[in-house]
């Protein structure tokens, strides 16, 4: 048994708790165990400079962890500091990630930005901010179709992420809390769809490399939690009165060459 009394394979118990932040068009509070997130999206009916002419949009993000969300404080990126390496690479992760749930062609010039604030961080920081990020993402895409019924329904597929690793002396396990974060000798970030496909993968052996069948027993295992993250989050846009279904994209991407 782990330190909380999950299974290795077992997910920390997920709350999403849509609308939080009233004034943008998409949000949702979610909390993971002990790492607490606040996702609002927004919708701005332009797009970046590089983007005008092309007929598609784009899908942005940014990531902030609060200065109390550790145990103790932390000045904020961006102030009294410059905006850290970690966080710049985080908060391009979950742009990469989001990006990968829509078809931008139908969303039209504008753009969605998510912004990711850590409230409390207990690990899985990045995986629980794509996870909630994407429900604000939905939630918006939802009020452009209301305001602009001809918008073509655009998302490609629920998107989730989840963390695995190795930890001694229990082996692979996964959705790591800090504690486990911190020992684990094998660390793998997963990002893919509710069907299974990988979007990415982020992994690091701390100490000896890592043999192949480790690798997919963590892959493996985060395809299946990531699976039932996006059930649960098809259920909480339909608590917020969404259907997932009715923002999915109904045409066939075109063929590449």
């Amino acid at each position: 048994m782990r330190i909380d009394g999950r299974r290795s394979d077992e997910l920390r118990a997920p709350e999403f708790v849509t609308g939080f932040h009233r004034r943008s068009e998409g949000s949702v509070l979610y909390r993971v165990g002990g790492t607490v997130v606040l996702c609002t999206a927004s919708v701005d009916e332009t797009v970046p400079k590089f983007m005008v002419g092309r007929g598609e949009g784009w899908i942005t993000a940014e990531y902030q962890m609060h200065p109390r969300a550790n145990a103790t404080r932390q000045d904020r990126d961006g102030r009294s500091k410059a905006l850290g390496g970690r966080t710049q690479e985080i908060q391009r992760l979950i742009g990469r990630s989001l990006r990968a749930a829509v078809d931008r062609r139908l969303l039209g010039e504008r753009t969605i930005t998510i912004d990711c604030d850590v409230l409390e961080a207990d690990g899985g920081t990045r995986t629980a901010s794509i996870t909630a990020g994407f429900v604000a993402l939905a939630l918006a895409v939802n009020s452009i179709h209301q305001r602009f019924p001809v918008v073509p329904p655009c998302l490609v597929a629920p998107v989730a992420a989840v963390s695995a690793g190795i930890v001694e002396p229990h082996g692979a396990l996964l959705d790591l809390a800090y504690i486990e974060d911190s020992k684990a000798r094998v660390d793998l970030n997963v990002v893919a769809t509710g069907e299974g496909a990988i979007v990415e993968v982020q992994g690091t052996s701390e100490g000896e490399p890592v043999d192949r069948a480790a690798f997919d027993l963590l892959t493996t295992m985060s395809l299946r939690g990531i699976e039932t993250l996006c059930t649960l989050q098809r259920d909480a846009l339909r608590g917020a009165g969404v259907e997932l279904s009715a923002l999915l994209r109904r045409i066939a991407p075109p063929e590449t060459a």
